[in-house]
């Protein structure tokens, strides 16, 4: 038996990179997946592969600053389904800039998305935990809402604010059964990092600085993610799960 059999999961960003693996795995321990993302093409060969393999998912085009957008999916999810178990707001999206260099509405999108999306997807999945007695949130953050890197004060921002909206659901809703974790990854090779990474001189620092001897996958992060989202956690809540390579030990 899978560690999420008869679970039913809402991951977003789940076209590509981390959300994507993240649906894969889901899937495969046994959850019914809701995919979701702006992508909608490549987010429709995702849950058609995962549907090839004898899992179950379906796939929403969604925008996860819009609260139309997260009233549709969670009723379109529950009309579906019957209820929601699990909530992984992975979508996010990341643009290098300093402070004084950072246009307002640069600022806006980038904390729409990272923290409003995230705020978004709470407000409408918990309604639907309470009735259910119990489910598990999980809030992709980063090791930037945790450290000052000086790569983008905006994005840091949206993840430091992630990592407190976290630990403020995660009290409030103790009681009722409902956990909230955040997860921090470090340097991920994902696709929203291409641009990080796309110099052999910068990937070279990357690995140098990060104490085990290769940079983190989408694989290293939902493995994570699904520990925290099982029952396998049910004693969990509120915590900051650093996936970094030991990048923070320094």
């Amino acid at each position: 038996m899978g560690k999420l059999t008869g679970k039913v999961a809402i991951i977003t960003g789940a076209a590509s990179g981390q959300g994507a693996y993240e649906a894969e795995l889901f899937a495969k321990e046994g959850a019914k997946v809701v995919a979701t993302d702006v992508q909608a093409d490549l987010l429709e060969k995702v849950v058609t592969e995962i549907n090839d393999s004898g899992g179950q998912a379906i796939s929403f085009k969604h925008n996860v600053a819009s609260e139309e957008d997260w009233q549709t999916v969670v009723q379109n999810t529950v009309e579906t389904y019957g209820h929601v178990d699990i909530l992984i707001n992975n979508a996010g999206i990341y643009i290098p800039n300093k402070v004084e260099d950072t246009p307002l509405d640069e600022w806006n999108r980038i904390m729409d998305i990272n923290s409003t999306g995230v705020y978004l997807g709470m407000k409408y999945v918990i309604p639907e935990m309470l009735k259910s007695g119990s489910g598990s949130i999980v809030n992709i953050s980063s090791i930037d809402g945790i450290i000052g890197s000086g790569h983008s004060a905006a994005y840091a921002a949206s993840k430091g604010a992630v990592r407190s909206l976290t630990k403020n659901a995660a009290f409030s809703y103790a009681k009722n059964k409902i956990r909230v974790n955040s997860v921090h990854p470090g340097v991920i090779i994902t696709p929203m990092n291409e641009h990080r990474l796309a110099s052999e001189a910068t990937k070279t620092f990357a690995q140098k600085n990060t104490p085990l001897p290769y940079l983190g996958t989408p694989e290293d992060v939902a493995y994570g993610v699904l520990y925290l989202a099982s029952d396998e956690s049910k004693f969990v809540t509120g915590i900051e799960l650093v996936i970094d390579g030991g990048l923070l030990t320094l």
